[in-house]
Formats: structure tokens, sequence, C-alpha cells
């Protein structure tokens, strides 16, 4: 068992060093690129009707909301709340859900409890099946929050947002869609997501490989049979290769494995994976729950996680686990600030990871190549049952690269370490854009009060007020969490904010202001905190093993104010509670000239 005697830390932070220093590359995020351009054959919709046809639309509008997951339909929602019903709603799918309506793959499912992850549950009156619910039970409620709301009736589906222009005249957005909509909005919300944007390796010779290719996001469920459940009977036969091993790779393999014919898994990096111990709700166990449990659940959850204090974990899961583990406190609970305490704990609680992958995988040199060597925080922890074992299969190959990646692709399969696979099918699990250029992620031209393209205002880094809004850019709102609250519960952030955005609506409008942006003191003063607090993760970030966290250890100029909220999640979301109660300060209000129609 490891403890603080057992374990050499500074072997280990040497070891951390070779690992992070073989993955190092000078191209950073270069090295992706879009699942659009030449392959935009992948970025296919498989779920909607390709045949799907309907005539522009030219409408006006008091609120536009782009985007149709959790922080659309949210912000939708509290509108509603707010008494604002001439809202209108673009999304790019055939359906609301967001990130659960495009990831469908075998295994998809949410690593946060449903119980807080689950937006409104107590307003539904909605119990989820599991602890870790699955993707198509995620979705199916997403669709129920659009049913309760009526969204059906106000959105433009299977739509893109393309380009956004402010009219100084008319106080208006001007917005063009992908079907040529015409749309003229007083106020735009854009929830265009975190992980909305799937990429590809930059592999040479990707684009040669003559078997069949797709993305985990766009899973082809006509060749491989099954469902999100697995039996994918359609691979049997096949020689199956997968490139990606976090978190969507973790959940996909144990089902890539339990119906290929053989499969082989390219690792560049070991992915840090813990027990889930997922199980079903019983249809009664929230009930008897007094009103207001779920905010105070969340809450709890989004303090402990984020590491701050509460006297009891009501989660009691891997991830308050985590802290528990890492976050040395007093007697009476209180976090200790002791920076070399916490890596001590830090550590061992790796070394508990790969103790973890030793006492499941049976083959010895695949279990030492499954093993993380990096700091626990450096990538998402992944959870889960069954991938370790995958590993025991025989029909099973772990291809690890030793950092290095794959060499290249071949019309007939992968090259790694000289030697070439061929394969049938290849599966990229290689994720999505993460926090790099926002009008990039979000396939939007976003073109502000004096003519400046937003893309051009952020090319020094972003500059916001709490992450949502930016001067210029009048009755325009973000859901981020660049330059706002980063949370392992990312809905919970994204509730507060829709709360927040729809009452600085519902306030612009009450005090008949025609726009409302941030000042330029209170955004420079905002950006200036950020920044001032964010050294010291900047540069555990830059000691880390390359990831999408650390910007694959090349951060560029245009990435460089994309940092969190310093105190941290629950401190961001008491912050904007208080900003509301105080009456928004810092905000500009412009109001119509005298006798303006």
């Amino acid at each position: 068992m490891a403890n603080g005697t057992e374990i050499d830390l500074e072997a280990l932070e040497r070891r951390y060093a070779q690992e992070r220093d073989k993955r190092v590359r000078a191209d950073g995020m270069a090295q992706y690129e879009p699942l659009s351009a030449r392959f935009a054959a992948m970025a296919r919709d498989p779920h909607a009707d390709p045949a799907f046809e309907r005539p522009a639309v030219e409408a006006e509008c008091e609120v536009l909301i782009i985007g149709g997951g959790f922080a659309g339909l949210l912000a939708a929602a509290r509108l509603r709340e707010q008494g604002i019903d001439d809202i209108r709603l673009i999304e790019k799918g055939a359906d609301f859900g967001g990130t659960w309506y495009w990831n469908r793959y075998p295994g998809a499912a949410c690593d946060v409890e449903s119980t807080i992850y689950l937006p409104m549950l107590e307003e539904l009156g909605h119990v989820p099946s599991e602890r870790y619910p699955r993707a198509s039970e995620i979705q199916a409620y997403c669709r129920k929050l659009a049913e309760r709301y009526g969204l059906y009736d106000i959105a433009l589906l299977q739509t893109e947002a393309r380009r956004l222009r402010w009219d100084e005249a008319r106080a208006r957005w001007l917005v063009l869609t992908s079907r040529e909509d015409c749309l003229a909005a007083r106020f735009v919300i854009s929830c265009t997501g975190l992980l909305s944007n799937p990429k590809l390796p930059r592999i040479p010779g990707i684009e040669s490989y003559a078997g069949h290719a797709f993305h985990t996001s766009r899973w082809d469920y006509a060749y491989t049979g099954g469902n999100e459940a697995g039996g994918l009977d359609g691979l049997a036969d096949k020689r199956v290769g997968i490139i990606g091993t976090g978190s969507t790779g973790v959940q996909v393999i144990p089902h890539l494995a339990a119906s290929a014919g053989h499969l082989h898994v390219f690792q560049r990096t070991p992915a840090s994976v813990e027990v889930r111990n997922n199980g079903p709700l019983a249809p009664d166990a929230l009930s008897g729950l007094k009103p207001g449990w779920q905010r105070e659940r969340r809450d709890n959850f989004t303090t402990i996680v984020g590491g701050g204090y509460a006297p009891v974990d009501l989660v009691q899961d891997g991830w308050t686990d985590i802290i528990r583990n890492v976050a040395p406190r007093l007697e009476d609970g209180t976090p200790v600030a002791d920076a070399e305490a916490i890596r001590r704990a830090e550590m061992r609680k790796a070394e508990r990871v790969r103790e973890r992958v030793d006492a499941v995988v049976k083959d010895k040199a695949t279990a030492e190549a499954l093993k993380p060597y990096y700091h626990y925080f450096c990538k998402r922890p992944c959870f889960h049952d069954e991938y370790l074992d995958s590993f025991n299969r025989r029909n099973v190959t772990l291809v690890d690269t030793d950092g290095r990646g794959v060499e290249r692709i071949t019309p007939a399969g992968v090259v790694a370490g000289g030697i070439e696979y061929p394969l049938d099918c290849l599966v990229f699990a290689t994720g999505f854009d993460f926090l790099t250029d926002y009008c990039e992620e979000a396939g939007l031209e976003v073109i502000g009060a004096d003519g400046r393209t937003l893309a051009r205002h952020w090319a020094d880094g972003r500059r916001t007020l709490h992450g949502m809004q930016t001067r210029g850019f009048p009755n325009f709102f973000m859901m981020a969490i660049a330059q706002a609250g980063a949370a392992v519960n990312y809905v919970h952030v994204a509730d507060e904010q829709t709360l927040t955005i729809a009452h600085v609506i519902a306030q612009s409008r009450r005090k008949g202001a025609e726009t409302i942006q941030p000042t330029q003191e209170a955004e420079d003063a905002w950006v200036e905190e950020i920044v001032a607090g964010s050294q010291a993760r900047r540069a555990f970030l830059a000691a880390c093993t390359p990831g999408y966290y650390s910007y694959e250890g090349q951060r560029e100029a245009g990435t460089s104010l994309n940092d969190f909220y310093p105190a941290g999640p629950m401190p961001y979301i008491e912050r904007l509670a208080r900003w509301r109660a105080d009456g928004l300060p810092g905000l500009d209000l412009a109001f119509p000239s005298p006798g303006a129609g």
C-alpha cells in the first residue's frame, strides 16, 4: 500500500518530467484539425434526415439563443421565468441535447452524478434511472426540458448560425444562418458549448486510409451494429483500431473489446482510471427530500471538488474522494494551505491509481504501459469499472507509443513503432477543441458595434466581464468557462450563468435601456483579476504532461487570457449572486433618444 514513506516523491517528479518531455511537440494545438474541410464527410450528422428542407425564415425576436444543449435549454427556461417569451433558438442538430445529441457512442455516459448534473429535477419531478446516466437518458431529459418550456415551437433545428452583425441604427443583432434565414434580435445568447467542435489528429497519411473510419461523436451504428449499450455485432470479424485514450476512449474501448474480432488500442498517454461504482436509482430515491435539496447537494459537491470546505459530503463519489485524499485538513476540516502537503497527498493518490492497474491487468508489460505518470490534476480523471479489464482479453492489443503517438496512417492501417497494423475500421476518439479560438469553435463570425470582429477584438486574448459579456458587443452574451468558473459539474455553472444573463436582460428591459454592455473599467478590472490569480495554475500546467488542459504544452498568444476565475467555481457562483443583489454594477446602459421609434 502506498504511503508517505514508501514513495520517493522526487524520483516520481523526475519520472513525470521525463514523460512530459517525450510528449511535448512544437506544433502544440496545431497537431489537430477540425472535423470539417477535407473531412467534411465525416462531420455529417448520422441522426438527422439528410433530405430535410424548409423555407428560409425572416423574423424578429427579443432574444435569440444559439445552441440547444443544457446551456441553451437553461437560458430559455430562465428567460421564461422572467416573463420573456419572445424567444427564438437555433440548433445545429436535429434535436435538443447538445453534446448528448452528438455523443451516442457505445458506453457514452456522464461521470458526474445524475442528481446534481441533470438540472431542474425538482421542477420537473424527475428521478434519473442510474447514478451515472447514459447519453440516451440525458438526451431524453433534454427533450423533456424543451417540451416543458415550449421550445420546439420556437426552434430552428438542423440550422447553424453563421454570422452576427450589430446594426447600430436598429440596435439589433442581424443573424444569418446556414439555411439563409435572416433574423433580427435585440439580445443574443451564444450557448454553443464547451465540447462542440470535433477534432482529428494531423497524422501523416490520414486522408489515405481506405478502410472504414469515423469520429466517436459521429458513431456509425449502420457499420458497427448495436447501440450505446454495446452489442456491436457488425465488428465480429473486423480488425478495429482506436486512437485516443481519454474520457471517450475509456468509455468506448470496453464495448469495442467485447465485440471486435481484434482491437488495437493506440495509446500516446495513459488515462487515470478509477472505479465508478454505478448503479440504479430507485423510483422513490428522491422522495421525502426537503425543497431545495438539489441546490444544496449541487452546491455541496461544487464546494468540495473546488477545494472548499463543507462539514459533510452529500454526494460521496469518486470526485469528492479525490479531494478527501489530496486536500490535507485540520481536525475541524479546514483546508491546509500547505503546497508541499498537497503535493505529497496528490502523488500518493496517483500511486494508488497505478496500483489499481497492477491489481487488474494480468500482463505485466501491458499494466506498466497503462500506468499514468503525471500529476493527478494534469488531466481530467476517468472513472470506469470495465476499462482496465478489457486489456485482459485475448483479442485486445495495447499499442503503446511511449509518448510519441502514431507515426502515420496508410491505406491499409496504422503505423506505430515502425510496425504497420492492418485495420478494417479506424475509430478516432480524439475529442474536441477546448478553450481555443471562441469564434472558430462556435462557428460564428461576430461583428460588433464599430464593425470590428470578435475574432480580431480577441486576437491577443479574451476580454470579458464575468466571462459572459465583452465591451463593444452590446446585448451579446456568451456561455463560457474562460474568465469564469470552471467546475467538474459544468451544468451547475451554466445554470448560474443563465440565471444571471436572464436577470441582466430583464433588468435592462425594466429600465427601458436600449443596449447593455460592460464598462471599460469593469471589464479591465475583471481581466486583471483573472490574470493576477492565474499564475500558480499556469505554472502547474506548464509542467504537466501535454493535453487539452495545457494546450498540448504550447500556449498560443490568442489563448493567453483563457484562464478561470482563480478562487474556484463556488466563489464565482457566489460572486454572481452578490453582483445581481448589488444591482449589476459595472454595466453601461444606453437609452433610446427622445422620440426615437
